[in-house]
């Protein structure tokens, strides 16, 4: 089972041998063996790596990350054929009733409330319980945007009234970078369990090209809210980078069972695709985490 998160920062030659992820600098050669890799994440544009690396990192399905000159991920490698089945899960997915997508996404959102409630209530603020009156009153398809309210309660609430998601700062930085990393993982199982990242339960913006990711990973993204605030950035830097990519190993809870946050999200997406062949959101398995 893959449990490593792999960076490459410095300026390093990046191929294959013999099951082996081989990374050659001007200082030394280190090899790790690709079934321990989970997710590996190149933050130096100048990196060089060979197809064969690249076409056994995709056989594999390791997350593959790629970051622009602010070393911020900006790619992701993706195969277009994740599983033996795909043009029929394709079929699937594009025949998926509008009644079950919506079914699914009210579940989706109102765990996603619930873990911004926790998140403040976990900090001693009682605006948690205007949180928890939003999830309560969730309609289905979220006609009234609970979530839209919710959000600006919630990050209010964390970052001050004077806080914006749209303004250039440390947090948002930090956010951001920590979102991608989630938005990587789960279009990874997406993509992996034969399903298109494009095609949204909600989501639906023609520029996005991971609307299904966007949706399945709504409930995770209070985790890296968390750590944020404690993190309390003054600015966005290595350090707060690790801070983050450590949560992708992260102990969590799900189906009564102890697991990485990575190998928790495979068995998430799972069960949210069951829910949605079958129309029951019971089957949906949300991880929990401790704050």
């Amino acid at each position: 089972m893959s449990f490593r998160t792999v960076v490459i920062s410095k300026t390093a030659k990046l191929d294959f041998s013999l099951g082996y992820l081989v990374v050659r600098d001007v200082e030394s050669t280190v090899k790790v063996h690709l079934s321990e890799i989970s997710v590996l994440l190149i933050e130096n544009p100048a990196v060089s790596v060979t197809a064969a690396l690249l076409d056994e990192l995709i056989a594999k399905k390791t997350a593959v990350i790629f970051c622009d000159a602010k070393r911020n991920p900006y790619a992701q490698l993706l195969p277009l054929y994740g599983a033996h089945n795909a043009s029929l899960k394709l079929k699937q997915q594009i025949n998926w009733s509008g009644a079950a997508k919506q079914l699914v996404w009210t579940a989706i959102v109102r765990e996603k409330i619930l873990r911004q409630a926790a998140v403040l209530k976990h900090r001693g603020d009682r605006k948690h319980e205007m949180l928890l009156a939003y999830a309560a009153d969730i309609r289905p398809g979220d006609v009234t945007n609970r979530e839209g309210h919710a959000a600006k309660v919630y990050f209010n609430a964390l970052f001050g009234m004077a806080f914006s998601r749209e303004a250039e700062c440390p947090e948002n930085a930090m956010l951001n970078y920590g979102y991608s990393l989630l938005l990587s993982c789960v279009n990874r199982e997406i993509a992996a369990c034969g399903y298109s990242t494009q095609l949204g339960l909600f989501h639906d913006n023609m520029f996005n090209a991971f609307n299904l990711g966007s949706d399945l990973m709504e409930p995770l993204r209070p985790l890296v809210d968390n750590e944020v605030c404690n993190a309390a950035p003054v600015r966005f830097d290595k350090a707060e980078k690790q801070r983050l990519l450590q949560l992708l190993n992260r102990e969590v809870t799900i189906d009564a069972a102890k697991n990485t946050l990575l190998n928790a999200v495979k068995l998430y997406c799972k069960s949210v695709f069951a829910a949605i062949e079958e129309r029951d959101i019971s089957r949906i398995r949300f991880p929990e985490y401790e704050l």
